[in-house]
This record gives structure tokens, sequence and C-alpha cells, in this order.
């Protein structure tokens, strides 16, 4: 497995079983393709290293943000560990070059997708904690969330809740939700919008602001913390 070689350097990881290492980025169609192959695909990973994932960064947030609410603390948390950020963190190490792929896959671009990126994001935070345990998981993780967590702080990164609040309603509901302008008032240099957010003809929340993509922010903001809160 010489070919990883290059990537365990670059991780700063080197594993003491690399076959964890090669079934990480062993993708679906590569074993579909190659049943013979002797190790399992990394779907499988992909569920234990998502729960790795969030349950570390809850624990950096609730250390890290005391004054915050549990809903702003969650709504770090999944923009942190969400499929586009977990794409981004793949990308830095080209993650992509090393997966097994089916040639369907691998000819469609399957290298630089986005959710295969993320999956095998999760897929080595799986394999990482297996062979290495908690403690070098948890390392590699605050490792690469530092600079996160810096912008964060400095105001520099604020949770996208209308990208939040569509991801989340795409999962659970399989629905995407719709803004409307309820009500504008005020003279034209100041006007403050009011903006409902729904989900069909449920109206998850109102928001204001002083233009309508604040308002929309807002809206969003408050029907995402709601709806997690009935989680």
């Amino acid at each position: 497995m010489t070919s990883f070689q290059n990537l365990q350097t670059r991780l700063g990881i080197h594993f003491k079983d690399e076959t964890l290492l090669k079934q990480a980025f062993t993708h679906p169609s590569y074993k579909n393709e190659n049943p013979e192959f002797e190790l399992p695909d990394n779907e499988r990973m992909e569920f234990l290293g998502d729960a790795l994932l969030n349950m570390i960064v809850a624990e950096r947030l609730y250390h890290e943000f005391p004054e915050l609410s549990e809903g702003k603390l969650t709504a770090i948390r999944v923009s942190l560990v969400r499929q586009e950020k977990l794409a981004e963190k793949a990308a830095v190490f080209n993650l992509g070059d090393y997966l097994l792929l089916g040639k369907g896959e691998d000819l469609s671009g399957g290298r630089k997708k986005r959710n295969n990126l993320a999956d095998t994001f999760e897929a080595l935070m799986a394999a990482i904690f297996l062979d290495q345990g908690i403690d070098s998981a948890r390392n590699f993780v605050c490792r690469n969330l530092e600079a996160d967590i810096r912008a964060i702080k400095a105001g520099q990164i604020i949770p996208n809740f209308k990208a939040l609040l569509q991801e989340f309603t795409q999962e659970e509901f399989k629905a995407l939700p719709e803004y409307e302008v309820v009500e504008s008032t005020g003279p034209d240099h100041d006007k403050v919008f009011l903006v409902t957010v729904a989900l069909g003809e449920l109206v998850l929340a109102v928001g204001s602001g002083k233009t309508k993509k604040a308002a929309e922010a807002e809206a969003a903001r408050i029907a995402y913390e709601k709806l997690h809160s009935d989680c």
C-alpha cells in the first residue's frame, strides 16, 4: 500500500493497520465492480466518522464558547461538519486522488464530487479512531478546525442559516423552504421588511430586517433553531 505513504505524511498520522486506511478510500462503486476485493466499502466507516466528528466538534465548541446557547452552538457545529465544509477539508489533503472508484464513477468526475470527498473525510476519521484511538482522532479534527474557530471568534464566519435550514429540510422533509415578504414599513431610506419562511402551507418562522436578505436570514435562523429544539 505504498501509494498511501505520501498521504500519511501529509496527514501527520502513520497507521499501524493500513488496511483501515485503504478501506476508508474504497468507494461503493469500486466494491460493486470488484466483488472479490478483500475489503468492505467505506459506508460503515462514514457512519462512524460522522458520529465522531459531531461529538468532537461539539465538545470543542462547548469549551470554546461557554456564553453561547444550545441553538447557536448547534448552528455552528452543523456549519463546520456540513458536506461543503468537509469537502473543503478533504481537498486540502487531495483525498480524491486516493479514492478507489468504479470506472463509471471515476469517468464522471467522482474524485472531485463534493459528496464523495465529504464521505471520504468522514471515513478517514473513523479509520484514525479505529487505528489510533479517540485522542488521535480529536487532535486531528481540532488541528484542522483551528483556523475556523479563530475566524468564528473574530466574527469572520457567521453560520449561513439559509443554507443550514435548506440542508436540514431537504434531509428531514424532502422539501425546500420558501420565503415571502409579507410586510415592509418605513421610508425608502429606512425600511423594515417582514419575511416568513414556510414549508408548503406550514409557516416555520417570521423574521425582520433592514433588507429582504437580512429578514430572510433572521427568519431562517429562528426556524432552524426551532426545528432543532423540537428534535
